[in-house]
């Protein structure tokens, strides 16, 4: 039996999709990655909604990667690469607005799908976090495409740096456009939707005009998913995903001192 961790609510003529895996930090499985994507593509038509807001359950938005299900074989990597890189289409290819209401930290692959909505609303606890680099994955959802578009040279070091962003430098280098009362936040991502959509038949026109062009994003896709195959090949992948466990399992060294402390 696979869990359901997705909600979904129409509110005011918006669906509104919330990860629901609060005890995990709503990190995503495979199981949830593809029916984000299909319920995406079953309100992306415009007929039975004037958009989308997605949003989280709790402290996180979503903790990207479920890596306690990380992929053991490179046949895995494709596929967790494929339904990553499915929620970005699904979404550029919506004919109504897409807004992401970041109620907490958003990391990596969660993070990554953020970068294709076409706005971005936070709460003053939303935090971007991308770990890849030091964890030997590679980024996805065209996120190597997106994330220079939407922030320039600050990418760089986002990505490389693999540092946790607040909400206020995340609005200051455009990863967020507001910020916004943790209790107003999806009230505000609706509104949005609603001013952004009041006539559907310009609204798609300008959306397929102002989001990235699909050639783009499937070389984005491309080039990752090659970078991907690499950092298996290479080790880097199993190495960097057996340090992140380790390092799980080990206390900190604070921690240690205290617990040596009550001996």
């Amino acid at each position: 039996m696979t869990d359901n961790y997705l909600d979904v609510h129409i509110d005011a003529d918006v669906a509104v999709l919330t990860l629901n895996r609060p005890a995990k930090l709503n990190a995503l499985d495979v199981a949830t990655r593809v029916l984000l994507a299909q319920t995406i593509r079953r309100f992306g038509t415009g007929e039975l909604v004037r958009g989308i807001v997605l949003t989280g359950t709790g402290r996180a938005f979503s903790a990207g990667e479920d890596l306690q299900t990380v992929p053991a074989t490179y046949d895995e990597i494709r596929e967790a690469f494929a339904t990553f890189h499915d929620i970005t289409r699904a979404i550029l290819e919506t004919r109504i607005p897409v807004v992401a209401a970041v109620n907490g930290i958003a990391v990596g692959g969660a993070s990554e799908l953020t970068l294709c909505c076409d706005a971005r609303i936070g709460s003053p606890d939303a935090e971007y976090f991308q770990p890849e680099n030091h964890r030997g994955i590679i980024i996805s959802n065209a996120s190597s495409f997106l994330m220079g578009r939407l922030v320039g040279n600050h990418a760089m070091r986002i990505i490389l740096g693999s540092h946790r962003i607040g909400a206020d430098e995340a609005l200051r280098i455009g990863l967020l456009d507001e910020i916004v009362a943790p209790e107003t936040l999806v009230d505000r991502a609706v509104e949005v939707v609603r001013q952004w959509n009041s006539d559907p038949r310009i609204t798609a026109l300008h959306l397929g005009l102002l989001r990235p062009r699909p050639e783009d994003i499937e070389a984005a896709f491309a080039r990752e998913d090659d970078a991907a195959r690499r950092s298996w090949e290479s080790g880097a992948f199993s190495e960097g995903i057996e340090g992140f466990w380790t390092s799980k399992s080990t206390p900190s060294a604070p921690a240690q001192r205290n617990r040596d402390r009550r001996r």
